[in-house]
């Protein structure tokens, strides 16, 4: 479906870059059906290096005959990109978004463009390995729907939402996610070397045991309480750290910091200043 297409990426940096190396690793676009374009003369001359595709610091030079045009610049660039490429696109090109915080009506209104898509992918997404939720507009056909999931395929697995609002909360949830892993397992290495291991042994036992958790994850049909009971014996060691772990309010405290995620995104699209800006914990989420 996207053998003959010719894909344009406003911003060439780690997140677009990945697509375009997914894409070629996955033999969805040929490298000649490629242009990225990016302010830095010394990127464009890194991507074309890297992956033989076109690269120009010019955006409207990136998008001319481009079926398929990809948003991939930081949010405050976003305005500029709007004024440069308004009234330039093709008239059935496709925008895919992935810039994050914008919204739909704001990209399209900014372009002069109803063919959008607003996607929200993940740290992952740049060794194939991400989540991307996203949403279109109504003027984005079936075939077009058909290429974004092709186009975010590079990235990992994909999940459509018809709802813009849970844009937001993938970005607390999966889009955020990530931290949370990082921060938990950094965590978990300090406590070994705590203990008494090396830092590299410990940072070893620590990923492997998240990499093989998540995995025996996917491969199990039953819950997540169930695999935890499983390794949780009455009186043992799995049941004193997690009780340390709900005595010091971990659950309570994970669940308010994707809250404040939440809201702290829907401030950023919107445009508004941030509303707790305190951080005092308890201000934000379901019970606030």
């Amino acid at each position: 479906m996207l053998e003959q297409t010719k894909v344009a990426f406003i911003g060439s940096g780690a997140m677009g870059g990945a697509m375009i190396s997914g894409l070629l690793e996955q033999r969805l676009v040929a490298a000649a059906n490629i242009t990225a374009a990016d302010t830095h003369a010394e990127r464009c001359a890194d991507v074309r290096a890297r992956f033989k595709v076109h690269a120009t610091t010019d955006n409207r030079d990136a998008i001319k005959g481009a079926n398929i045009v990809v948003l991939s610049v930081k949010p405050q660039v976003l305005p500029q990109v709007q004024q440069e490429l308004a009234g330039q696109l093709d008239a059935n090109a496709l925008v895919v978004s992935i810039i994050a915080g914008a919204r739909l009506a704001g990209i399209a209104a900014g372009l002069g463009h109803g063919a959008v898509v607003r996607s929200m992918p993940n740290t992952p997404a740049q060794i194939g390995q991400g989540i991307t939720v996203w949403t279109a507009l109504p003027a984005v056909t079936a075939a077009q729907r058909g290429q974004t999931e092709l186009l975010l395929g590079a990235l990992g697995q994909t999940v459509f939402v018809d709802d813009e609002d849970y844009l937001d909360m993938a970005t607390a949830l999966s889009g955020t996610g990530p931290a949370y892993v990082f921060y938990f397992m950094e965590a978990l290495i300090d406590a070994g070397v705590h203990m008494g291991f090396s830092r590299q042994i410990a940072e070893k036992l620590v990923v492997q045991t998240v990499k093989g958790s998540a995995e025996y994850v996917l491969s199990s049909p039953h819950h997540l309480a169930r695999l935890r009971n499983e390794v949780t014996s009455p009186g043992g060691t799995s049941a004193e750290a997690l009780y340390y772990l709900d005595k010091a309010g971990f659950r309570t405290a994970l669940s308010r910091a994707v809250w404040a995620a939440y809201q702290r995104s829907t401030e950023l699209g919107s445009g508004r200043k941030r509303a707790n800006p305190t951080g005092v914990p308890g201000e934000v989420g379901p019970d606030a």
